[in-house]
C-alpha cells in the first residue's frame, strides 16, 4: 500500500503556527514583511505571486508587490532590489523568476542583501548552507525535508538519489540531505544507466520536469518516492514528473502532483519570511 504524503494539510498547519508568531510580532510592533519584484508579464509567474500573496494575507504577513516592464534594464531591477534591502520594514526581498532575456539572473540574485534572501538562492547562503551553518534555505528543498519528518521518514544512512542537479531543487537538496547523515547520490540527464541508479534509493527525488518519466521500474519496493515535478499535459491537467498509477502499490510513499510538495513550498516562503522578523528583533 502506498500512502500519499499531503502536503496541503501540513502547508496549513505550517501556516496556523505561523499566525501566533506573526502576532507576536506584530504586539511588539513589527509586521513580518515580503517584498515582491516583478518584472514583465509571464502568465505563470502572475500566477504565483497572486498565490504567495493569497498565502502571506491569510498569515498577517504584509507584501509590497512591485511591478516592472518587460523592458525593464538590469540596473533597474537591481535599483529597486537594493531599495528593499535598505529598507528596515521589509524582511524578505524575492524576485519572481524568470526574469527577461535582457536582464542577467545571476546578477540580480547576487544584489539581494543574504540577510533579505527569502528564497535562499544568494551564494552566500548556499555556500552556508553546505557548510552546514544554513541561515535561509532554498523553499522546495526545505519544504520536502519537512514532509519527510511528517511522517517520520528518517533519511540518516538511507541510500537517496535525487534526479535533478538543478539550482533551487537538486544541489541545495543534496546538501540537506548530506547535512542529515543521509547517503546521497545526485543523477542528471547525461548519468549512464539511470534505472540502475534510482532503484538503489531508499527515497528518490525526482526533480526534472518531464511529466510520467519515472514509472515503477526506476523504483525498488518500498522506495519513498518524493516527486517535485509541476507539468501541463496536452489536455491541461497538471502532472508530475513520476507515473503516479504506475508506482502505486510499489511505493512505501508518494508526494501527488498536486498537492504534495507544491503547498510546501509556499508555506516554507512565509515560514522564512517570519523567521527574518523575528531575527530583526533580535538583532535591535
Amino acid at each position: 500500500m502506498t500512502i500519499l504524503m499531503n502536503g496541503r494539510d501540513l502547508a496549513q498547519k505550517v501556516r496556523e503556527s505561523l499566525k501566533e508568531r506573526v502576532n507576536k510580532l506584530k504586539k511588539r510592533g513589527v509586521t513580518p514583511t515580503l517584498a515582491v519584484i516583478l518584472v514583465g508579464d509571464d502568465e505563470a509567474s502572475k500566477v504565483y505571486v497572486r498565490n504567495k500573496h493569497r498565502a502571506a494575507e491569510k498569515i498577517g504577513i504584509k507584501t509590497i508587490d512591485k511591478k516592472l516592464p518587460q523592458n525593464a534594464g538590469q540596473e533597474e531591477v537591481i535599483k529597486v532590489v537594493k531599495s528593499y534591502n535598505n529598507d528596515p520594514n521589509v524582511h524578505g526581498v524575492l524576485v519572481q523568476m524568470p526574469l527577461p532575456k535582457q536582464i542577467d539572473e545571476k546578477a540580480v540574485i547576487d544584489a539581494i542583501s543574504p540577510k533579505k534572501d527569502v528564497d535562499g538562492s544568494h551564494p552566500e547562503n548556499m555556500g552556508r548552507l553546505f557548510m552546514n551553518e544554513a541561515r535561509a534555505l532554498p523553499c522546495t528543498p526545505r519544504g520536502i525535508m519537512e514532509l519527510l519528518d511528517e511522517y517520520d521518514i528518517d533519511v540518516r544512512g538511507q541510500e537517496v538519489v535525487i534526479v535533478g542537479r538543478s539550482n533551487l531543487v537538486g544541489r541545495p537538496l543534496a546538501a540537506l540531505m548530506i547535512n542529515a547523515s543521509a547517503t546521497v547520490t545526485v543523477a542528471h540527464s547525461v548519468t549512464h544507466k539511470l534505472q540502475e541508479v534510482t532503484k538503489k534509493a531508499d527515497i528518490l527525488v525526482v526533480a526534472v520536469g518531464q511529466a510520467g518519466m519515472i514509472d515503477e521500474s526506476y523504483i525498488k519496493p518500498g522506495a519513498v518516492v518524493i516527486d517535485v515535478g509541476i507539468n501541463r499535459t496536452a489536455e491541461g491537467k497538471l502532472s508530475g514528473d513520476v507515473n503516479e498509477a504506475s508506482v502505486m502499490g510499489k511505493a512505501s510513499f508518494l508526494t501527488p502532483v498536486p498537492g504534495g510538495v507544491g503547498p510546501m513550498t509556499v508555506s516554507m516562503l512565509m515560514k522564512q519570511t517570519v523567521e527574518f522578523a523575528e531575527r530583526s528583533v533580535v538583532d535591535d
